[in-house]
């Protein structure tokens, strides 16, 4: 069921998790043989786009440089001279307010040797930090292996790629990941797309079209592919126009800044209203009899120009799915998320249109179009009004003003879900409906699923935990009753005894929301620290807390064997006037309480991701590697025993 639910809602998912840590660097390693005895150690980078390295050489106080260190502790080889790297760039760093030398896109770092004792490989310790402009990512370490007895002439360019896999590569696989579920529930919201009135009858009219204007089969073939194409382009430059005019910068703000959050609410309430019938959301009827005299032209330009009709007179159906994609794309991907919703959300509009006109003969297997048309536009209303209650609890949870608190907030989907299970049922009508004498098979089945789903909601009034939708509704303690209806104790079953300035967080954890009472009251009690960098409109922080803290083992860590201060970085409280300062490491002056925790985030951990965990001993030393977002419950507990263990030693 849970999977069925996640379909249900593909629409729009709240994609609003922070960015995760990752290196979006690859290390290769390979050696060339100058002489009977010199060799050159060659180690070549390979960096994503959009993100760029730190050269080996960067003024004090600046950023982490790329370092290389070699191990000759055996005396078998001598290190000739300095690591040369390639020309890179100089950029200004806006984190550190500086010029620095960077690379981008691939850098080349050779090291000269010379071999004093045969020696089968040489093994080397690497440090380096990257940023994309907008954050800059915690040094991370690597180890490189050079096999001497591998090795190539000058004149061989086979390079030998490092076998090593470090947990960053994970990480980076954690980012894709984030951008393939962007392009995933794009996909699906233009098939949701594809099946509403303003576009479903559209498909055996442009049929039609390039069945009479294309001569040969394969004229038809290369003329669908053509239209196609010109569908993807239009959506995609979409995308790019989004990132271009609000930049990465705002895109990033999207999941935590009020104004952005109430503006989104108030949008997805129109669009709804849009689907369910109120009004239409229309473009201008000039542009699109401009756009159809092009598209009488004929060839590559009237083709296209057919692809930009489409795009406009099916504007009241798409428009708002594509509105929200682009905001969920945005506040989940960064610069690169509206593209790739876009991407995903053309191709599925795109395929059905290229393929019954490459084979027209495919449309006899197509249902006719009725009022189950409406029908499916009406169901994407509901899920938009639902969804317009997130950017809202967003909007609260930040000013933390306890207008849509848990009971609230479930209380209202109860009933948008329930007013969506009455229509599937045929108890209400809107307008634009067609008479229902009875209903289908699959109206039926799709009706009892969200009625289960209705009644799965109902206990989370009275306090039930609903992992199903983890990260969607205020968190537990956001609540009423934090602990159900008409209980007053913890967790545990008995009163808890705070320490001073100590509150109750998730799983009535205690918590601190001050880096230097939590600290105090760890030397007091000789315990690590766990650092818990977060937010209160993070959706990762709450499936976290909701889904790994609860268990057993884990919870067991985090009650006793630790101290937890949970600093949030969308806090919007000011700071007294006399706390107010300039950042050392932004230039930005820090006026709220979250701005004070982000900054001190990236001064000390030269990371801006939440959820972002530290765990440090009584001096504020690492005991370990930080971590980010790891929905693994054996890999986060044994990184917390990790920390433990070395705190103990």
């Amino acid at each position: 069921m849970k999977k069925l639910f996640l379909v249900l809602a593909v629409l729009a998912a709240t994609i609003s998790a922070q960015a995760q840590v990752v290196n979006h660097v690859k290390w290769e390693t390979s050696v060339e043989k100058i002489s009977e005895t010199d060799y050159e150690l060659i180690t070549k980078a390979t960096i994503d786009e959009g993100w760029y390295l730190y050269a080996q050489n960067v003024l004090e106080g600046g950023p982490t440089p790329t370092t290389f260190i070699y191990d000759d502790s055996n005396g078998k080889f001598v290190i000739v001279g300095n690591t040369i790297e390639e020309k890179g760039r100089v950029v200004n760093d806006p984190v550190f307010d500086m010029d620095i030398p960077v690379f981008k896109g691939q850098a080349e770092f050779r090291q000269t040797i010379t071999i004093k004792e045969s020696i089968d490989r040489i093994d080397a310790f690497l440090e380096f930090a990257v940023s994309d402009t907008d954050q800059y990512l915690p040094p991370t370490e690597v180890n490189l292996t050079f096999e001497i007895a591998d090795t190539v002439t000058k004149s061989d360019t086979s390079s030998q790629v490092l076998a090593t896999e470090s947990s960053a590569n994970k990480a980076d696989n954690d980012s894709k990941l984030g951008l393939w579920s962007i392009f995933i529930i794009a996909f699906f919201s233009g098939f949701a797309a594809l099946l509403t009135p303003c576009v479903f009858p559209m498909i055996p009219m442009t049929v039609s079209f390039f069945t009479k204007q294309s001569k040969t089969r394969i004229a038809g073939i290369k003329n669908a592919i053509i239209y196609g194409t010109s569908i993807i382009v239009i959506y995609v430059l979409l995308g790019v126009l989004v990132s271009v005019v609000f930049g990465a910068d705002a895109l990033n703000a999207l999941s935590t800044n009020v104004w952005f959050n109430v503006v989104f609410f108030i949008l997805l309430i129109v669009f709804a209203a849009s689907f369910m019938g109120a009004f239409e959301i229309m473009l201008p009827n000039k542009w699109a009899n401009k756009v159809d005299s092009q598209a009488d032209k004929g060839g590559f330009i009237g083709i296209f120009f057919m692809a930009l009709a489409l795009a406009i007179v099916s504007f009241s159906c798409t428009g708002p799915i594509v509105g929200t994609l682009l905001v969920q794309a945005a506040s989940g991907g960064g610069h690169i998320g509206p593209i790739m919703g876009m991407l995903g959300f053309s191709l599925a509009i795109a395929l059905p249109f290229a393929l019954f006109a490459a084979f027209p003969g495919w449309l006899n297997s197509l249902p006719k179009s009725g009022g189950w048309l409406n029908t499916v536009k009406v169901v994407l209303g509901f899920l938009e009004l639902a969804f317009a209650f997130k950017f809202l609890s967003n909007a609260d949870l930040v000013l933390q003003l306890h207008l849509l608190e848990r009971e609230t907030f479930l209380a209202i989907w109860i009933a948008i879900f329930g007013g969506l299970v009455l229509y599937l049922f045929g108890k209400i009508t809107l307008p634009h409906d067609s008479p229902l004498p009875h209903i289908s098979v699959g109206r039926l089945g799709l009706g009892l699923f969200v009625l289960a789903f209705v009644v799965y909601m109902i206990p989370g009034l009275w306090g039930a935990p609903l992992q199903w939708i983890s990260g969607f509704p205020p968190p537990s303690q956001y609540s009423e009753s934090p602990y159900g209806v008409g209980n007053t104790k913890g967790v545990s079953g008995t009163s808890i005894e705070l320490p001073t300035d100590a509150e109750l967080g998730p799983l009535d954890l205690i918590t601190f929301k001050e880096y230097e009472a939590g600290m105090a009251h760890a030397k007091k009690v000789n315990k690590p620290v766990m650092l818990d960098f977060t937010g209160y409109a993070c959706v990762n922080c709450r499936k976290m807390e909701e889904r790994v803290w609860p268990e057993p083992q884990v919870q067991q860590v985090l009650r006793d064997e630790l101290v937890l201060i949970s600093l949030y970085v969308d806090d919007k409280k000011d700071l007294p006037k006399s706390e107010q300062y300039i950042s050392e490491t932004t230039g930005k002056k820090i006026k709220t309480i979250g701005n004070k925790w982000s900054d001190f985030q990236i001064k000390h951990y030269k990371a801006n991701a939440q959820p972002y965990y530290v765990l440090i001993d009584n001096n504020g030393e690492n005991l370990n590697e930080p971590t980010a977002y790891d929905p693994d419950i054996d890999s986060y507990l044994n990184w917390l025993k990790e920390g433990i263990e070395n705190y103990r030693n």
